[in-house]
């Protein structure tokens, strides 16, 4: 398979396969194909993956697209302005991503739900106690919220992130949570009561938008019921 992602804000990836190749996707995504590319709609790895995929914000059912009798092209735009990256998933290089950050994959990805180990982290870690494990083996298009910032943090080095920040991680880093320290800073500092802590080894990308920052911005300008 070879891909370009193309435009800013709302970026789009094409894909152009070779004949039998298959790319999975399960939000929806595509934008436009060539005619030959067949589309089936199935469960994508029996009813325990599809019940963990929709705990983790996807869809039940993955929709897989095969090039038939020839090359076939294939586009995947994001649904929200921001950034389209690309990992390489191998055994061993597994990813988390926030809940329903995965665009689009090679056949060979495996989405499954993954569980903060500390159920703090779940309750208020701004993503959930449920985000995306992506393992097998393939290319991996997932979506960010804004433009995207990678960091490299070494064994035991950490990070604070606000709420909804943290788009994608190795799976080699750790996450947890800690309260914003004085009662004061929690009420009045206006970054709510706790921050994300990413420990080390591995990679992060962060976000610079995400779309709850987004939705709690707008919310006082909402029209409220009756008004």
């Amino acid at each position: 398979m070879k891909y370009e992602i193309q435009g800013t804000p709302l970026p789009v990836v094409v894909c152009q396969l070779e004949a039998g190749e298959k790319m999975i996707t399960e939000k929806g995504s595509m934008c436009w194909m060539s005619p030959n590319m067949k589309m089936e709609t199935n469960a994508g790895g029996g009813v325990g993956r599809a019940l963990g995929r929709m705990f983790s914000g996807e869809s039940i059912f993955q929709n897989n697209y095969t090039a038939m009798g020839g090359e076939g092209m294939i586009a995947f735009a994001s649904s929200f302005p921001g950034s389209i990256m690309v990992f390489d998933i191998t055994p061993g290089k597994e990813m988390i991503v926030q809940k329903s950050g995965f665009l689009a994959g090679e056949a060979g990805i495996n989405l499954s739900v993954h569980f903060h180990k500390k159920f703090g982290a779940g309750l208020f870690g701004g993503e959930g106690f449920i985000m995306q494990k992506l393992s097998g083996m393939g290319k991996a298009f997932i979506e960010i919220d804004g433009h995207a910032v990678e960091y490299n943090l070494q064994a035991g080095q950490s990070i604070i992130v606000d709420t909804g920040y943290l788009a994608a991680m190795d799976i080699t880093c750790s996450m947890e949570i800690q309260s914003v320290p004085g009662l004061k800073n929690m009420v009045f500092g206006g970054e709510g009561i706790f921050n994300t802590v990413i420990t080390g080894p591995g990679r992060i990308i962060l976000q610079s938008l995400p779309i709850n920052a987004v939705a709690g911005s707008i919310r006082p300008y909402m029209p409220t019921a009756g008004s």
